[in-house]
């Protein structure tokens, strides 16, 4: 193997174990693009040269099947096969390996419109609910439909039986509340190699989930406040809210039983948007209120929020809460869904948990996203 590939590798695996995230993700570019400062691979090297994109795009690397696994000393690092055409639709399906964790997952790549420029695009981290795949879940959520029209690029890894039974992401067991560790850490490394091998705006990645994976969503934007510019939680829980399955259970029930603890990360929290339906009888509407309050921190000082509410074509009602930051940006947006349950509000009914009834929560989504980038240093 070419020694300045596997040096700016090791480099990107010393960087993301001590959380220089975006420092990890252009080591990795360097590496992949072969770039003009570094030596060129010496003759023969074909592995390195199948890496490498092809002069008329640089950025669009794709992890598909046929990818190339390299060993670290503590992580695996997946690299990804050659470059695809950007004019041509992609819904694809990987796997990926990081600190003994691995996790399958699907892509959704929208195509390029015939003369647009490849400018960097924004990345969405979807996680679905207990008992759900990312198929199901990206059918449910209308979120490639969307993402098609806005030039959105959507992330959708899936949990295994062996990882938990019911397929949850495991929200409520303290080694997945933490930096560089479990599932956060895989989720994170996931997202940054994607960065790595599509064209991603580091100031535009967001996650977002429903149930089990809003609650995971919500666990990430706290743990990695520096990759995520804003987080979406549908029927969730607030970090911190569960430490074991009994405690999981009393939160679902009836809500944190006590204050909140922030799953373990460094920085301000992201702009949060939350979706509850008040008649969920699966995660108590009460944890959509400790999102929020835990969300809004002091930033807004106190201030009430702008309160408005309406109702969707289908008829059902809600009432919608902006929080904001001391700049009078929205930091916190709270969407309370009146009768509404356990279910995606506005979704499609080819998926499972949905509410077709409601207010499009993707949409709505999508547009708080965009309108928080993020500020990313160089």
């Amino acid at each position: 193997m070419n020694p300045n590939f596997q040096r700016l590798m090791n480099e990107a695996a010393q960087m993301t174990r001590s959380g220089q995230l975006m420092a990890a993700t252009q080591a990795i570019q360097r590496a992949l693009r072969g770039d003009a400062d570094e030596a060129a691979a010496p003759a023969g090297d074909a592995r390195l040269d199948e890496l490498r994109p092809t002069a008329r795009d640089n950025h669009s690397i794709v992890l598909d099947g046929l990818v190339r696994v390299i060993d670290e000393a503590t992580a695996k690092v997946s690299v990804p096969a050659p470059a695809h055409d950007p004019a041509i639709e992609r819904w694809s399906d990987a796997s990926f390996t990081h600190g003994g964790r691995s996790v399958a997952y699907k892509l959704y790549v929208p195509p390029l419109a015939a003369g647009s420029t490849a400018t960097p695009r924004p990345l969405v981290l979807m996680l679905h609910g207990c008992t759900q795949n990312p198929a199901d879940f990206a059918a449910g959520t209308r979120m490639n439909a969307l993402a098609r029209e806005q030039g959105f690029i959507v992330l959708y890894p899936a949990q295994t039986q062996r990882g938990n039974a019911q397929r949850c992401w495991n929200w409520f067991k303290t080694q997945h509340q933490q930096r560089g560790r479990g599932e956060p850490a895989l989720l994170a490394a996931l997202t940054l190699s994607i960065m790595a091998c599509e064209n991603i705006d580091p100031a535009r990645v967001y996650v977002a989930g429903l149930s089990a994976g809003g609650a995971m969503a919500d666990i990430l934007g706290r743990c990695y406040p520096e990759l995520f510019a804003a987080v979406g939680v549908h029927s969730g829980l607030p970090a911190g809210a569960a430490s074991d399955l009994p405690s999981a259970l009393a939160a679902m029930q009836g809500g944190p039983t006590t204050g909140v603890v922030a799953a373990q990360g460094t920085g301000a929290v992201p702009p949060v948007i939350v979706f509850h339906g008040d008649a969920d009888a699966t995660v108590h509407p009460r944890n959509g209120a400790a999102l929020v309050s835990a969300a809004q921190g002091s930033s807004n000082g106190g201030a009430a929020p702008r309160v408005s509410e309406g109702r969707s074509a289908q008829g059902q009602g809600f009432t919608r809460s902006e929080h904001l930051a001391g700049d009078g940006s929205v930091a916190v947006e709270h969407w309370r869904l009146h009768g509404a349950g356990h279910a995606w509000s506005g979704g499609s009914a080819q998926g499972s948990f949905t509410d077709p009834r409601g207010w499009d929560a993707s949409a709505e989504m999508l547009r708080f996203f965009l309108a928080h980038p993020k500020k990313v240093q160089g």
